[in-house]
């Protein structure tokens, strides 16, 4: 039986300057890694446009709180979002505070560490949540970068070692140990130290000579900042 079109949940943290994709000062500095993680946001929320998915809501944690936040009520606006605050707690818990009020109709949450994700493999994560009660999409640092729910809450969001290598692995052992069905989405790479930056920059620019100018970039925010890096060259 197929369903309705699952919401998205964009899971994020308010770029602020040493505090954000704070593995990669030294490399970049505090302010270029802040502005990296917004781009990551901003390219996150036009694929989640581009889905044409039921729903699009920012889950964000900010100082202030998600409605105290300037810059997230400018890209909620922006983006026609619904803004939700994570709250306190350990990843897990936030995560599954995120999903909880949307899963009834189903909602899949993605991380903003893909910004090279194709919009394609984003739609069919989604696609595959609307045939499923659970959907994990791996990413190949052990982790994932999205999970969909559909109905009633799994318990994979505790006694899970978040940050860890074993964090895909753990989930999914729980749902074969309780006897989940469950879907997986399309693998992709997370951007999370500076060897990802460069691997996201050398694939990106395999991508630029691949449209020879004609096609959109998968992540225009993000292709910005590395430009500004040295990273990339405009097309000539």
């Amino acid at each position: 039986m197929r369903h309705s079109r699952p919401a998205l949940i964009v899971f994020c943290r308010e770029p602020i300057a040493h505090q954000s994709k704070t593995r990669l000062i030294g490399a970049i500095t505090p302010a270029t890694a802040a502005a990296l993680s917004d781009a990551f946001i901003r390219d996150a929320l036009a694929k989640a446009v581009a889905v044409r998915t039921s729903r699009i809501v920012i889950a964000a944690s900010a100082p202030d709180g998600a409605a105290g936040s300037k810059y997230f009520r400018r890209l909620a606006r922006q983006f026609d979002a619904d803004l939700f605050d994570q709250g306190n707690g350990p990843l897990g818990r936030r995560m599954a505070r995120a999903l909880e009020p949307f899963s009834s109709d189903g909602a899949l949450l993605i991380g903003t560490d893909t910004p090279s994700l194709p919009t394609a493999l984003l739609d069919a994560s989604l696609e595959a949540l609307r045939r499923n009660r659970i959907v994990v999409a791996p990413s190949l640092d052990g982790g994932y970068y999205a999970v969909g729910v559909r109905g009633t809450m799994p318990p994979i969001f505790t006694s899970i070692r978040w940050g860890s290598r074993t964090v895909f692995a753990s989930t999914i052992a729980r749902l074969e140990r309780d006897g989940l069905p469950y879907a997986l989405g399309p693998a992709w790479y997370d951007v999370d130290r500076w060897p990802d930056v460069m691997l996201l920059a050398a694939h990106l620019r395999m991508l630029a000579r691949a449209r020879h100018r004609t096609g959109s970039s998968v992540c225009p925010a993000t292709e910005s900042v590395l430009m500004r890096l040295g990273l990339l060259h405009h097309a000539r």
